[in-house]
């Protein structure tokens, strides 16, 4: 029970207790008051008769007397008149059954008024005439309690309700801060922190609050701790401290992971001697001041045309990864990569499309970190025999389709829901039981089947993701995917989904009538909450009011704060693949264990992803991470 329900209930018992005692105080001092006013008329009764009486009966006149004792009898509440002549014994008795209205029979039958009896002698001097015996009828006592008491009740009643309602908006206003701390306390509780409590006027509540107040501003600053913590050993393990980009270690891992899963895209590896050159003239801090400048001015001209990671990965050597694109998209990348570097060349004063030479390996097939990072490395050496500045790494595979073939497969796709699915269960570490199941699409074109990392860069470069998802969701639910399984169903948001209002707007109408919405869980990636934090919000709320759940895909990926962690509030975050490949030592164990830390803290559930062996696994063993995914556990066909 709630205080306010408790102290509401001690106030509705006090004040029940002294209704009723007024009552009954009330009630009984009514009731004696009527007893001895009906004695005393009575009395008075009786006296005022035997003196009216004794003319008569002196003189012998019965008829007389016997009319004053119907006058008598009939104006008043009497329940019988006996008179005796006690010369003769001629006794003549009169009763009145008197009715009494407008009083409940059951009141009556308590018998809270006795029969009150008066008698007395009627004398001439030393003679005796007559005895007279009246006795009262208790109806005029209950007529007037009945009275007093449905009146007394009825302002008690009416003072009763009023109190109550009093009481309750009384309460209602002294108990607010309570209420509101009750509140921040739960938002504290999830690790959500707000504006500082006002201080409330109650000087008890004032302490109270204050103390809140301050534990609420010493949990924040734990938080922010371990987010500057996370922030500080990025720097510290994974970025390069001259330019402030991502150092060979991220860059390997992060090849890693993005060769583990479906894509597409292509490695840069760029050679830049005309910073040695800047270094021989002006000396090795101009040169850190040019590499970072340059750095910016890449990071900033060649994300316009494509998402990508850049890194320094030796002194005068950069990589660029770029992830699921098409073939034009990297020759429009690499034309904006040459532009950018020999601007910056002839700012430094040196001769453009001289110092410099880049290789290009575009990702075909299944591929391995070496293979790609030596057809990166020959295509580079061949640019620098050749002395051209780039060189494309020649394969014998051929782009499967062009752009326009794709964007007909998979509007037809689409519109016939023609795509296969597998899911890949994640399991829980310490049961190792499954906790959910990532769904992966498949297409088969010409006979050959198309893994979603071919077709995905093509999804969103002709902008059919919010198609492609809304197809995805309906097939699952439409083949009762669902409920195949008690565990959720994983499904990955394209970028274009998550910034959709219309995508919004057909998932909360889709949610409603699904059956099994606490089995659907949508992975966000994250690099869209960096990019649209407030569609991000948005999507989620919808996703969780109308019961199913969320979390955060390649969750430690983006070099940035995890603060919106406290406001998108995710069921999980799956860590990104290249921790899985990151160098088995102290720091990356830190790293990895601080980026845990922030969300166990927030009380959200932390997947490791990319396990392809037990050994990897171990290695997250200290950390005690929730759950793995990887291709320990491949992933399974499903018959739809």
């Amino acid at each position: 029970m709630t205080l306010f329900r408790q102290i509401y209930a001690l106030l509705f018992g006090l004040f029940l207790l002294v209704v009723i005692s007024l009552g009954y105080v009330q009630f009984t001092e009514t009731q004696s008051f009527l007893s001895k006013q009906m004695e005393s008329d009575l009395n008075n009764a009786s006296h005022s008769l035997g003196i009216m009486l004794v003319p008569a009966l002196e003189n012998g006149d019965d008829v007389g007397a016997e009319t004053l004792v119907n006058v008598i009898f009939e104006g008043g509440y009497y329940q019988q008149i006996k008179l005796t002549w006690l010369v003769d014994g001629k006794q003549q008795v009169w009763n009145n059954a008197i009715r009494i209205d407008g009083v409940p029979q059951w009141f009556i039958d308590l018998e809270l008024f006795k029969s009150i009896t008066k008698e007395t002698v009627l004398t001439s001097g030393w003679l005796q005439l007559a005895k007279i015996e009246i006795t009262a009828h208790p109806g005029f006592g209950y007529h007037e309690l009945w009275r007093i008491i449905s009146n007394t009740i009825i302002i008690f009643s009416i003072l009763f309700l009023l109190a109550i309602v009093c009481a309750r908006f009384g309460l209602g206003f002294i108990l607010k801060p309570l209420h509101d701390l009750s509140i921040h306390a739960k938002k504290v509780a999830n690790q959500q922190f707000g504006p500082d409590m006002p201080m409330p006027k109650t000087k008890e509540l004032q302490e109270l609050v204050s103390a809140f107040n301050s534990m609420s501003a010493q949990l924040k600053q734990v938080f922010n701790s371990l987010d500057e913590e996370v922030s500080a050993l990025r720097k510290k393990n994974l970025v390069d401290q001259v330019s402030g980009l991502p150092n060979r270690q991220y860059m390997v891992s992060r090849i890693n992971g993005w060769l583990a899963e479906p894509s597409s895209g292509a490695i840069f590896l760029a050679k830049f001697d005309w910073l040695e050159t800047v270094h021989s003239k002006y000396g090795y801090q101009v040169r850190d001041e040019t590499i970072k400048l340059l750095s910016q001015k890449l990071q900033h001209h060649l994300d316009e045309v494509a998402p990508s990671v850049i890194g320094r990965i030796a002194a005068y050597e950069f990589a660029f990864l770029i992830a699921d694109v098409e073939h034009e998209q990297l020759t429009k990348y690499l034309q904006t990569l040459l532009r950018t570097l020999n601007k910056e060349i002839s700012k430094a004063g040196c001769k453009p499309n001289e110092g410099f030479a880049i290789g290009v390996a575009e990702r075909i097939g299944q591929m391995t970190v070496s293979d790609i990072l030596a057809q990166a490395d020959n295509a580079l050496q061949q640019s620098l025999k050749d002395n051209k500045v780039f060189h494309w790494f020649e394969t014998d595979e051929q782009q499967l389709f062009s752009r326009e073939q794709w964007r007909t497969n998979l509007t037809d796709a689409i519109r016939n829901k023609k795509f296969q699915f597998r899911w890949q269960p994640i399991l829980l570490n310490r049961k190792k039981e499954v906790c959910q199941r990532e769904v992966y699409c498949q297409l088969t074109v010409d006979d050959k089947l198309q893994h979603a990392g071919q077709f995905m860069p093509y999804v969103e470069l002709l902008s059919l993701g919010t198609l492609l998802d809304q197809c995805l969701i309906e097939t699952v639910v439409e083949n009762r995917l669902l409920e195949r399984n008690y565990e959720p169903l994983a499904i990955n948001l394209t970028f274009q989904s998550i910034s959709d209002i219309h995508f919004h707007t057909w998932l909360q109408q889709f949610l409603r009538h699904c059956n099994f919405p606490e089995r659907i869980c949508f992975d966000i990636p994250e690099a869209s909450v960096y990019s649209d934090l407030e569609n991000c919000e948005k999507l989620c709320h919808i996703i969780r009011d109308n019961g199913a759940t969320f979390g955060i895909d390649h969750f430690g990926r983006q070099f940035g704060s995890m603060a919106y962690l406290q406001s998108l509030r995710p069921s999980y975050v799956k860590l990104d693949q290249s921790f899985a490949y990151m160098e088995d030592d102290q720091h990356n164990i830190e790293l990895c264990r601080a980026l845990s830390n922030v969300a166990k803290g927030l009380d959200i559930q932390v997947i490791v992803t990319g396990i392809q062996q037990q050994t990897q696994l171990e290695r997250f063993a200290s950390m005690r991470l929730d759950a793995y995914q990887g291709f320990i556990s491949p992933p399974v066909s499903i018959n739809i």
